[in-house]
């Protein structure tokens, strides 16, 4: 048995002698990318070379290169196991996003069993998370499926948070080693729903939670539904156009009604930030929607 990566170092990880590992190829999906991002960064972190680790896999450099840059077909599950061995990573929710993925590659059910059907049990037996990962999910689960409602159908939904919590598994150190754990943790969960998010021009297209709002929901004359159907379409387009941080504030405060002090948790930011991105948003919606009168020039 090959033994484990050493540990970073507290300083940055010296340059690697050989080629550059290049970029991530742009054809690589949503789901793909949420199990590859990792596995790539953790190996640019634990000092191996691609000739080592090579030796350690049994798979020649270049394939390495191939997988980590997500070009050639889609991995077999057992390369990913050794890769993850080799790189001590948590197989169980990689096996999870790999298979995600693969049916994102148009893999079928089964080509992903047989592929898997030897290393199922191995992968399988250390399914629990770290105690503070399952704490933190326990506490944001239920506010994170409020948040992906607004984007997507409950299917999508339960998915798109499964993932979130699966990628913060494998990246649970970055996250305790970052700034702030829930800020990290709700960038994950705002990427992995975007990536899901229908687009126009380049923005989220969420109008089908009109049909949930609230106050929809207290309405019950058909004329003052529709009515406050087309003022909500109006008002979803216009909140497609906020930038991100004022975006996610109003869609928690707005839409999913959280008070200013659970959405500053939830984020990750503070009190005065979630504040002020509340004001800057409502002011630029009030300009879109109801734009002031051009004021009557006087006829010379």
């Amino acid at each position: 048995m090959s033994s484990k990566p050493p540990a970073p170092g507290p300083g940055p990880v010296p340059p690697r002698p050989g080629r550059k590992l290049g970029p991530i190829v742009e054809s690589v999906g949503s789901a793909h990318r949420a199990w590859l991002e990792p596995v790539r960064d953790t190996y640019l972190t634990s000092g191996l070379t691609l000739s080592e680790l090579s030796v350690r896999v049994r798979l020649s450099k270049s394939k390495i290169s191939e997988l980590l840059r997500g070009t050639g077909l889609y991995p077999r599950w057992e390369i990913i196991l050794s890769l993850s061995a080799e790189l001590n990573m948590p197989q169980w929710p990689l096996y999870r996003l790999w298979r995600h993925a693969a049916f994102e590659a148009h893999k079928t059910r089964e080509w992903i069993d047989r592929c898997s059907e030897r290393t199922t049990t191995a992968t399988a037996s250390h399914t629990v998370p770290p105690l503070d990962h399952r704490a933190f999910r326990e506490l944001a689960e239920g506010d994170y499926s409020l948040y992906a409602q607004v984007f997507l159908d409950d299917d999508q939904r339960d998915s798109a948070v499964s993932d979130t919590f699966d990628i913060l598994w494998l990246r649970w150190n970055d996250a305790l080693a970052s700034s702030d754990t829930r800020r990290f943790a709700w960038e994950v969960l705002r990427a992995t729903v975007m990536s899901r998010t229908p687009h126009i021009d380049g923005r989220p297209e969420f109008g089908a939670a009109a049909f949930d709002t609230v106050a929809l929901r207290v309405l019950t004359d058909d004329t003052a539904r529709v009515h406050q159907m087309a003022e909500s379409l109006e008002l979803f387009k216009a909140m497609s156009r906020l930038p991100d941080n004022q975006l996610d504030v109003m869609v928690l405060r707005r839409l999913c009604g959280f008070a200013l002090d659970s959405a500053s948790a939830l984020l990750g930011v503070p009190l005065a930030t979630v504040g002020s991105d509340e004001r800057h948003a409502v002011h630029f919606l009030e300009s879109v929607i109801c734009p002031p009168p051009e004021t009557e020039r006087t006829p010379a």
